[in-house]
């Protein structure tokens, strides 16, 4: 942990234990800083002077921490705390950027970092198994936490802004409110026009640049917001194993209609939980039992049995529980009466092939027989009755044959009751449609009672053969034992297999029809459970070991997969069943189920074939082309009048199935999505952020946030060039935000540095902490309070010399030529020779800030350098040391042509943005931001940018072309002049042909 070391360093002088220290995170929205988490308190920390800043401590009868995640948009934290509750802390605002850079700093500066409760969710109830495991937020617009609680349950809980109805000019309250931003979607918009708040997380609240200074309270309208937190998503996940599941019956061409794959899982705290597979969603939670379920089986698509044991006493005695339970009412009786108290526990229960009998095998005790239909006891078997072992139902019965007697019969009394050949020809007709609807319905309301068989084995490996018809019970067949196998464990039967598992291992294959058996020894521990997978033909079998699982073949008697605890994987398998014809399921110890494929080797499931309850944005679902065609088309649409989320009926010459998902896709967004989207007013650079947002792509929204602020920023600054009055507080009204550090202004990025500073000031603890404080401070111009510092040096400091001497230089440095001369020459000697921070401070002084960036990037101090320029240099200047910057990024050794993308924005460079954009083929970014730039009037039109023009509507017209947009192809081609002259010739080719034919 070699990160984990440094901090040791950092923070052993200051004597912060990381002993009881939760987790350790950086502050996104501030550089250089970091946060110490602890069960009662969080620690914020500036690495710049290697000091704690700020405290968020809780009060005395709070609930601890857990967690903290910092935000990027806004100075906030995401806290988790033990009971589950979500918390948000917002930094108190204290920065005041009206006054002006070379000023007095505050005579009251912040004394420290405090954030204020904002808003918090409800907690959840904590039991010794219960409680908070780890909290996430949405990256892109950080205005949503999932929680995940240890019994497998997901809230999603969002945060909702709502208008308090107070203008900020009536506000008497001493607390730090939060308003509302001007801007959204990086646009200053009036409060008549659409705009969606609970967007993002900087939609919904202001930063803190954003509301300060009484000259802005002036000239805006701002409205106060609280915050709220709302469940709006619940995902309940599985419980504490041990588990016991059951696949439903399968799916064939009689219930294909109500068929759904649902599975039953049987959980240690008595309920029972229904998963459709095909949505991953939980179907139905039915709390059933009073202790753990041992075993599921199935009564039809929509009923099931289950059972349930509790804790033996001391005779041995249980409490068995056998519920017979309907799925869509949720009805649920007592399938075996008033028995069940004080009785040998269940061992396992099996339900017959055409589900009418039930066969109850208990531990000590007889086999009971039980009528499914109509819940009554068949037959309890006497006191030495064999004990069972295995016991599997036959899946051959009497059923069609009964049927057949009883249609012949019915046909013979309808003949025997009509008197005329009129009326025989009326009633047969009736009768035959009557027999027909009687055949399709179920045995039970046929009132058959067919024959079916069941084989089991007792403890000395004898198979019995019982035949079941009625309230009749006939022994058939007895089969000696093999002397091959052990003890019988399980039975399997499908058409003419049989597998018996032993408690050694071995499985035996029992081709019936051929009378042949094969036996294996698998060299594996105690078989427990073998399942038959569904599908006519298909002999595929998955048994279930101590150790582990394996899939056999049994026609060619060989295994398929195999799954071994401990060497595979780390889970122990608890049940396995097999849900279609190449999927089985394990259930596992790490309190997982899991769907595979027959291999075994992964769990992977294609959202294409996921069946969803509703519809969810997510175009990554599409093919590439599609999701990139869905893009195009939601973030322009010069081809109509009006925006329009109809794609079914525009010229895009694709499948329906594509364009029926790509409809799919804008059906599902929210109506308040819809309606910005549809809004002519929305203008196109909000367009492009919102389509950022609604991609995730994290990149595009960065680019978009600060293009939009500064393509704003700049036209503004365009149109009040000719006013007389100073345009500097009107361009601060909205400062980019701080959480993009060094893009911002250079007046805002200044007093965000001086309050950075006070801050350290005052919380500095040690003499090299006023050092550094007193070096940031003659760097920032502030000399007159870095003397002060300077002057503090004890006597008794082996440094008090150098730092008397120090104050000295500072206090009487002068203009004069000589004296400039020689400063220079001894800095300009001081770097050469390794000290480059000391060179650095003394050309600060004498004004040769600009000399200073040219060595600090000499010396590879590139970040250094842009944070003096920001602090110190003319925009002029700033500017020039920026650009080698840009160069510096574009280089290939360095490759972050992104971020100088982001550093040319904030430069108002906006044609070089555009060439770069086009070089790095992000055709479709450099077209809408060329056209952004020409309606704010930012890009100067002449010969070169022409060409440059001209090349970027060329290529976009290119793609729009290749995804589909045949009308965008033709529009933007036409805008390419030259450039695009072949193609928009080959674009309207076909359309020509056909007016001529």
């Amino acid at each position: 942990m070699k990160n984990q070391d440094v901090y040791l360093v950092y923070f052993s002088a200051e004597s912060v234990t990381l002993n009881e220290c939760l987790q350790l995170s950086y502050l996104p929205s501030k550089r250089n800083y970091m946060l110490l988490l602890y069960p009662r308190e969080i620690l914020i920390l500036d690495l710049e002077v290697n000091q704690t800043v700020g405290v968020v401590a809780i009060e005395r009868t709070g609930i601890p921490f857990l967690q903290v995640i910092p935000c990027f948009q806004r100075d906030a934290l995401f806290c988790l705390h033990e009971n589950g509750c979500i918390t948000l802390r917002v930094r108190r605002s204290n920065i005041s950027i009206t006054g002006t850079p070379n000023e007095d700093p505050d005579p009251d500066p912040v004394q420290e970092l405090i954030y204020d409760l904002r808003s918090q969710s409800d907690a959840i109830r904590v039991t010794k198994t219960v409680r908070p495991f780890s909290v996430v937020c949405c990256p892109v617009n950080e205005n949503s936490a999932a929680l995940i609680v240890s019994d497998g349950r997901v809230m999603i809980w969002e945060l909702k802004s709502t208008i308090s109805g107070r203008n900020l000019r009536n506000s008497n309250s001493s607390a730090s409110p939060l308003y509302s931003p001007v801007a959204f979607c990086g646009i200053p918009v009036g409060a008549f026009q659409n705009k969606l708040p609970d967007l993002s997380l900087d939609n919904m609240i202001a930063g803190q640049g954003a509301v300060t200074g009484e000259e802005q309270l002036k000239n805006s309208f701002f409205q106060e917001v609280h915050l709220k937190f709302l469940l709006t998503g619940l995902l309940s996940g599985l419980p504490l194993p041990p588990f016991a599941i059951r696949m439903c019956p399968p799916l064939t061409t009689k219930n294909i209609k109500q068929y759904q794959p649902l599975l039953a899982v049987g959980t240690s705290n008595g309920s029972v939980l229904v998963y459709n597979l095909t949505s991953g969603l939980l179907h139905k939670e039915l709390s059933i039992h009073s202790c753990e379920v041992k075993g599921i089986e199935w009564t039809s698509l929509t009923g099931f049995l289950s059972f349930a044991t509790s804790t033996p006493n001391n005779l041995g005695l249980v409490r068995n529980e056998l519920q017979l339970v309907d799925l869509p009412t949720g009805r649920s009786i007592a399938f075996r009466g008033e028995r069940g108290n004080d009785e040998p526990a269940i061992e396992m229960i099996k339900v017959s092939h055409l589900k009418q009998y039930l066969a109850v095998v208990f531990k000590d005790k007889p086999l009971e027989l039980w009528d499914v239909r109509t819940c009554t006891l068949l037959r309890e078997m006497s006191k030495n009755f064999p004990t069972v072992t295995a016991l599997e139902w036959s899946p051959t019965h009497n059923l069609k044959s009964l049927r057949k007697k009883q249609l012949a019969a019915r046909e013979a009394m309808a003949r025997q009751t009509v008197v005329s050949d009129t009326e025989l020809s009326s009633v047969e007709s009736s009768m035959i449609s009557l027999l027909q609807e009687a055949e399709s319905k179920s045995e039970l309301n046929q009132n058959i009672s067919a024959r079916e068989h069941f084989v089991f084995t007792d403890t000395d490996g004898q198979v019995y053969h019982l035949t079941v018809e009625g309230n009749s019970v006939k022994d058939s067949a007895r089969i000696p034992p093999d002397g091959s196998m052990g003890s019988i464990t399980c039975i399997a039967w499908k058409g003419d297999t049989l597998v018996l598992g032993d408690v050694d291992g071995n499985l035996n294959f029992w081709d019936l029809k051929a009378r042949v058996s094969r036996g294996i020894p698998t060299h594996r521990s105690w078989v427990r459970k073998i399942r038959f997978a569904p599908g006519k033909g298909n002999q595929k079998v998955i048994t279930m070991y101590n150790d582990g699982a394996e899939v056999w073949d049994t026609k060619e008697v060989q295994m398929v997969s195999s799954l071994r605890s401990g060497r595979n994987v780390n889970f122990r398998i608890l049940d396995v069943d097999c849900c279609t014809s190449d999927k089985v399921i394990l259930a596992s110890d790490d309190g997982c189920i899991r769907v595979l494929e027959t291999t075994m080797k992964s769990t992977c499931f294609r959202m294409d074939e996921q069946v969803l309850t509703e519809p969810v944005w997510c175009p990554y679902l599409l093919v590439p082309r599609a999701s990139l065609a869905l893009k195009a088309f939601l973030l322009h649409q010069p081809w109509n009048d009006k925006y329009t989320l109809d794609i079914l009926h525009i010229d895009y010459p694709e499948n329906d199935n594509i364009k029926n998902l790509l409809q799919k896709q804008l059906n599902s967004l929210s109506n308040d999505i819809k309606k910005l989207v549809l809004d002519p007013e929305f203008a196109l650079l909000q367009r492009c952020l919102l389509v950022a947002r609604l991609y995730g792509d994290e990149s595009e929204l960065h680019f978009w946030s600060v293009a939009s602020h500064y393509l704003h920023s700049f036209s503004q600054e365009k149109a009040l060039t000719a006013k007389t009055t100073d345009n500097l507080q009107e361009k601060l009204i909205n400062p980019l935000d701080i959480c993009y550090d060094i893009l911002c202004e250079n007046s805002y990025f200044q007093k965000f540095q001086l309050e950075r500073v006070h801050l350290q000031e005052v919380k500095r603890s040690t003499y090299d902490h006023t050092r550094k404080c007193a070096d940031q401070l003659l760097l920032l111009g502030q000399t007159d309070r870095a003397v002060q510092l300077l002057l503090e040096t004890s006597a008794e400091n082996p440094h008090y010399y150098c730092d008397s001497l120090k104050a000295c230089l500072v206090t009487t440095v002068t203009s004069s030529g000589p004296s400039q001369s020689t400063i220079k020459l001894v800095a300009t000697n001081m770097i050469a020779n390794g000290k480059l921070a000391e060179g650095v401070q003394l050309l600060s002084l004498i004004d040769k800030a600009a000399d200073a960036c040219r060595y600090l990037q000499t010396y590879g101090e590139w970040n250094r350098a842009a944070w003096l320029a920001k602090v110190r240099l003319n925009s002029e200047e700033c500017g020039d040391v920026l650009k080698r910057w840009v160069d510096h990024l574009c280089a290939p050794q360095v490759n972050q042509k992104s971020k100088a993308i982001l550093v040319l924005l904030s430069l108002g460079c906006f044609t070089r943005v555009a060439e770069m954009l086009h070089s790095m083929r992000y055709f479709d970014r450099a077209a809408l931001f060329v056209e952004v730039c020409l309606k704010y009037g930012t890009i100067e039109v002449n010969e070169d940018t022409n060409k440059l023009i001209h090349m970027v509507f060329a290529d976009y017209a290119r793609s729009l072309k290749t995804l589909g947009f045949k009308q965008g192809a033709i529009l933007f081609a036409s805008k390419a002049g030259a450039a695009g002259k072949d193609l928009l010739n080959e674009l309207k080719q076909p359309e020509e042909e056909v007016t001529e034919e």
